[in-house]
């Protein structure tokens, strides 16, 4: 069990790769009674580095856990507290302890320039997958290619062949900690995503056992497959397992949420392939070399859809191509500058 003063520190050195210090305000945002060890640690590390440290907890009796609020995006009780919001927005920086991912609260953070890292997963994730330097130099040269393309093409021995028309959308990059005014990043984290053009996705996506399918936490066990036109899936086939998806989805009474959402691909090596780790699911979205298909919400990318149900697919041995180059072989990245 790790102490709370080994806890500070931990938080204190991530705080220091985000160069927390004096003349910066950071709110510390958590909700009840959940995770009071982190809060702690988080103030406590915030005001040693020098700078302004905020408790900013939101009150409530029914506190819902990271694992609730990861399948069901965008519902928080911070809208009820709109002093506490404008707090978190006046700050330079937010360490959010309660999971805003996908919320109209945090976009409106980010628009004013506050920048936040997410701290939600347990300290043992926490520790194995830290962060570094290197990590981020990888992802932003993935930014750089992704951001440079027009199309994305993904394939696997399955049956996946679907492609991606590209407009500059938004780009997600998660390397664990941020710098960048209305940045936000999710420690752990390790991979890089984007949307395609409005309706621009065009194709089918086939799960192969082993692929994982979050928010579920479960291994595909047979083959899933996806009919995508117009970047929206229109069948869901296979057995047991893709019956059963379609009734979660459709447990949500919001078509948006059979929209095809982000595409991108992981590059964190130290992350590793188990849906069923205690947490929300890191390691399987930022897996070195997998790449990463979702369905659902885009506000985090700028889009409108902010459907709760929210689905990250991510899947083994796959290749992925921008325009011509290819970027991931057979789970293997590919470019130089990207490599582990």
């Amino acid at each position: 069990m790790t102490s709370q003063s080994n806890l500070t520190n931990l938080f204190r050195a991530n705080f220091e790769l985000c160069e927390i210090g004096p003349g910066q305000t950071v709110a510390v945002l958590s909700e009840g009674d959940l995770l009071p060890e982190y809060r702690a640690a988080s103030l406590s590390a915030i005001s040693a580095l020098g700078a302004k440290a905020l408790d900013v907890n939101i009150p409530s009796d029914d506190a819902q856990d990271a694992s609730y609020r990861i399948a069901n995006l965008g519902e928080n009780p911070l809208s009820r507290y709109p002093d506490a919001l404008q707090r978190c927005k006046d700050a330079d920086m937010v360490v959010d302890h309660m999971l805003l991912l996908f919320s109209h609260e945090q976009i409106a953070m980010q628009e004013a320039g506050t920048r936040i890292l997410l701290i939600v997963e347990p300290v043992e994730i926490l520790e194995r997958l830290f962060p570094s330097a290197s990590l981020r130099h990888r992802v932003e040269a993935a930014e750089k290619k992704f951001a440079a393309a027009n199309t994305l093409r993904f394939t696997n021995a399955a049956g996946t062949d679907v492609v991606y028309r590209l407009d500059g959308k938004a780009m997600l990059t998660e390397y664990g900690y941020t710098t960048v005014p209305g940045r936000w990043d999710h420690w752990p984290g390790g991979f890089i995503a984007s949307l395609a053009a409005e309706n621009g996705v065009d194709g089918r996506v086939v799960m192969a056992p082993g692929d994982i399918i979050f928010p579920l936490k479960s291994f595909v066990e047979e083959p899933i497959e996806y009919v995508i036109q117009g970047g929206w899936v229109k069948e869901i086939n296979g057995g047991k397992q893709a019956a059963e998806l379609r009734k979660f989805m459709d447990g949500y009474n919001d078509p948006r949420a059979y929209a095809v959402s982000h595409i991108g691909w992981g590059l964190n090596e130290k992350c590793v392939w188990n849906p069923e780790l205690p947490g929300i699911g890191m390691d399987g979205r930022a897996h070195y070399g997998n790449v990463l298909f979702s369905l659902g919400p885009d506000t985090e990318f700028g889009g409108d859809n902010d459907t709760p149900c929210h689905l990250d697919l991510p899947m083994q041995n796959c290749n992925l191509w921008l325009d011509d180059e290819l970027i991931v072989e057979d789970g293997d990245v590919k470019p130089s500058e990207m490599r582990a």
